[in-house]
């Protein structure tokens, strides 16, 4: 179990670096159209730390455990690497289009291939199973209520007014592959 709460603890670093690194590295340009962003960002850097730090703290002054075995642990911790790692991979693959902010690149096209053929919004998806890995880890039905519930609903947010400046920017093009993929759970949601 000492283990496992070492790579927690390291798994969870990573997460706060890498979020730091994504947000100020990967910020629009001048020439971007980047009034889009409807205050999104600042909205996912508030719900975010809300909910890793009031998710932690629900689980030191409450127990409402998940389940009583060793499995939930490690099923949160899973979770918290897979999203971790895949986000990235994400951000990777739609290279120069990915900002932090909502913006529309000049050239921008939209991406329609790999995690895209079946998600609109796999970035999002994986940061969300990040926070339920959290939850999870916790093992505590409160904590995990606190660590998803916040980041979803500003995630929510953020997916409607991209989705919005899409629409503008793509018209027809864009309202067709929404009509052929899901938001952030394949084949669900």
């Amino acid at each position: 179990m000492k283990t496992l709460q070492i790579i927690f603890t390291i798994s969870m670093f990573a997460w706060f670096i890498s979020e730091i690194l994504y947000k100020n590295i990967l910020k629009s340009s001048e020439k971007d159209k980047k009034d889009k962003d409807k205050s999104t960002l600042n909205l996912l850097w508030i719900a975010i730390p809300f909910s890793i730090a009031s998710s932690v703290s629900v689980s030191y002054f409450t127990k409402f455990p998940i389940s009583d075995e060793v499995w939930i642990y490690y099923l949160g911790v899973i979770f918290i690497i897979i999203g971790i790692v895949l986000r990235f991979v994400i951000i990777r693959s739609l290279g120069k289009y990915f900002t932090v902010d909502v913006t529309i690149r000049e050239d921008h096209k939209i991406k329609k291939e790999g995690f895209y053929k079946y998600l609109r919004h796999p970035s999002y998806a994986f940061s969300l199973l990040t926070s339920l890995g959290l939850g999870l880890y916790l093992n505590n039905w409160l904590s995990l209520f606190f660590a998803f519930v916040p980041t979803f609903i500003a995630f929510s947010y953020r997916i409607t007014v991209e989705e919005r400046a899409l629409i503008e920017q793509f018209g027809e093009e864009y309202l067709e592959y929404r009509r052929k993929t899901k938001k952030i759970i394949p084949f669900v949601y």
